[in-house]
């Protein structure tokens, strides 16, 4: 492993709380590529890698010598990953949604990070929770906002998101989804189009008598003249573009305030959706900023953190 100066062309090992979740990885590719970086996603094993993903990946057995190592949680699938790797410079980045609450194990990485990233102010309290420090966390913003697609909503179509129904190996799920089902009949039959933008781990049955996107939810949104859905990671991308909110929120969902906030308004009540929908409107710039972060530019400001960390450097600086 290079514990010297590395070279431009770094090879970057990351590993995630869903530890064959892929897709929270493939929005750094272009950037990856644009630098001549390899970036590799390390996996307990292939089995659940489907054919032709992106995202190069690796078990620990197999993953080759690189520069760094970064952990996009603090679960048990990144302490273990870090846990093999004690020599490798670590750092830590929010590449999805985590709740303030303290992963058990999160002391273990705490003295070994030589960098924090998170997308937004409100992503990087959420964080620092997670990882159990005070430590300056740099915000960077998402590299999903980075090429937004423009606005063109068609009237009375509404996307809706939904999360996980079921936790299984590959992450845990989402309270909620019975609302959501019952919001989107309530939608439905108030004569709204629905369209449901899919979480990658959801079971897409569930949703058969709706149209499904095959863009993503990002893009779809785009055509919404709003949302809504169980807050998650997507929720400020879907902000970014300019497409209003409205939050379904089950007693038992604990969600970062960031993420509520962004939203127009959140509901409890299925009977409540048809008006929600009809007022969604964009919160202030100024709770946007917050919760979206910087737009433009993000991975770059990313992969930057991720040099100096690999080089030796500990970055605390916002």
């Amino acid at each position: 492993m290079n514990q010297g100066h590395p070279p431009p062309g770094l090879r970057v090992l990351i590993t995630t709380n869903e530890p064959w979740g892929t897709y929270h990885v493939q929005p750094l590719l272009d950037e990856a590529a644009r630098r001549g970086w390899e970036l590799i996603q390390v996996v307990p094993d292939v089995s659940r890698i489907k054919p032709g993903d992106p995202v190069p990946t690796a078990t620990p057995r197999t993953a080759p010598p690189a520069d760094l190592l970064v952990v996009a949680g603090a679960g048990d699938w990144p302490v273990e990953v870090a846990g093999r790797f004690p020599r490798l410079p670590l750092a830590a980045s929010g590449l999805a949604y985590l709740g303030p609450r303290e992963a058990a194990d999160a002391g273990r990485l705490r003295p070994r990070l030589r960098a924090i990233t998170a997308a937004s102010q409100g992503a990087a309290l959420a964080f620092a929770g997670h990882l159990g420090t005070r430590r300056t966390i740099t915000v960077v913003g998402s590299p999903r906002t980075d090429d937004l697609p423009k606005r063109v909503p068609e009237p009375g179509l509404v996307l809706v998101l939904t999360s996980v129904t079921h936790p299984d190996s590959t992450g845990e799920a989402a309270p909620g989804t019975d609302l959501l089902l019952a919001a989107a009949e309530e939608l439905r039959t108030a004569g709204k189009r629905i369209m449901v933008g899919l979480h990658p781990r959801e079971d897409p049955a569930l949703w058969a008598r709706h149209e499904i996107s095959q863009v993503s939810s990002q893009t779809a949104a785009a055509r919404a003249e709003a949302t809504i859905g169980i807050p998650g990671t997507v929720f400020p991308l879907i902000a970014a573009v300019g497409t209003p909110l409205v939050g379904c929120t089950d007693p038992a969902l604990r969600v970062p305030d960031y993420l509520l906030t962004v939203c127009s308004s959140t509901i409890d009540d299925a009977a409540l959706a048809v008006s929600a929908v009809d007022n969604a409107r964009l919160p202030a710039s100024e709770t946007l900023r917050e919760g979206i972060g910087p737009v433009g530019g993000s991975a770059g400001r990313l992969f930057d953190v991720w040099s100096k960390a690999a080089r030796g450097d500990v970055v605390e600086l916002a």
